[in-house]
């Protein structure tokens, strides 16, 4: 069966410098197993499949995989998906808001001045690490305990821990090596500077690392670190992909509840149809 399928950048108003999504814009009928297959294949970071809402307060159902497992969230998928879905003539039931349903709940999203944002969900699992996962982590980046300013649990879907450093320029040396984890690097620019953080992100992948171009959902977790300690104010623009040579922009705002929104540029790069 054919359905109509469309690639998005994200985190970047030019093509083919953020973080690209696959989105296949009817998945309904589609197998779990067919999906995964799907997703292998396309070899992104994820691999999208938009499906008629269960709930009656969302506008569409997304099922998110990478190349070996489905998440229950993530966050340039979401903002890749909803362009698609705007872009092919949804409607959404309520004006102002898109309401995305997902494995983790449904996500609220919003067209801002710098492009669609995202919600950012709560935290599944927060709070510091323990001493010997610390070492474990220093061990996978290669650096020793007292590089590290701070750590702490940031999972909100893909599991992840976050370790902060002093200096953007430790962030962009940083040279991993292979552990089954999922980390997020960040430090601060300078007062001033254009960017107010050096963000990566590693993952594990076939047994050797991966390094995600612009991750939404862990600038979601950071910031919802970073701001309640006091070390960042919003809004703010997180830098990421430098190193892969990659341009993203993470554009991340608090409203007057707290409420933390992570958005950034969408752009489509491929249309087409594929057969499923």
């Amino acid at each position: 069966m054919s359905r109509s399928f469309t690639q998005v950048d994200v985190f970047s108003t030019e093509p083919y410098l953020g973080n690209p999504v696959a989105v296949v814009l009817d998945g309904d009928g589609l197998s779990e197993e067919a999906m995964q297959r799907f997703a292998h294949w396309t070899n992104l970071s994820e691999t999208t499949f938009v499906l008629p809402p269960d709930s009656p307060k969302a506008d569409y159902r997304l099922r998110i995989f990478t190349p070996g497992r489905e998440l229950p969230f993530a966050g340039h998928p979401t903002l890749g998906t909803c362009h698609a879905w705007l872009e092919a003539g949804g409607v959404p039931r309520r004006d102002g808001a898109i309401v995305q349903e997902c494995g983790a709940g449904l996500v609220s999203i919003r067209r801002t001045e710098v492009g669609l944002a995202f919600a950012a969900p709560p935290l599944v699992r927060s709070g510091p690490v323990d001493d010997e996962f610390v070492d474990r982590v220093g061990r996978m980046l290669g650096i020793e305990r007292a590089a590290m300013t701070d750590t702490q649990w940031v999972d909100n879907g893909p599991g992840w821990v976050a370790v902060l450093l002093d200096d953007p320029r430790a962030v962009l040396a940083l040279e991993p090596t292979y552990d089954e984890l999922d980390v997020g690097v960040v430090a601060p620019y300078p007062p001033g500077s254009p960017e107010a953080f050096e963000v990566r992100a590693f993952t594990s992948k076939a047994g050797a690392v991966d390094e995600d171009p612009v991750t939404g959902s862990l600038n979601a977790s950071l910031a919802q670190w970073l701001l309640v300690t006091g070390r960042a104010s919003a809004p703010y623009v997180a830098r990421q992909g430098t190193v892969l040579g990659r341009a993203g922009r993470v554009h991340v705002a608090q409203d007057e509840d707290g409420g933390v929104w992570v958005g950034g540029g969408t752009v489509t790069c491929v249309r087409g149809q594929v057969d499923l």
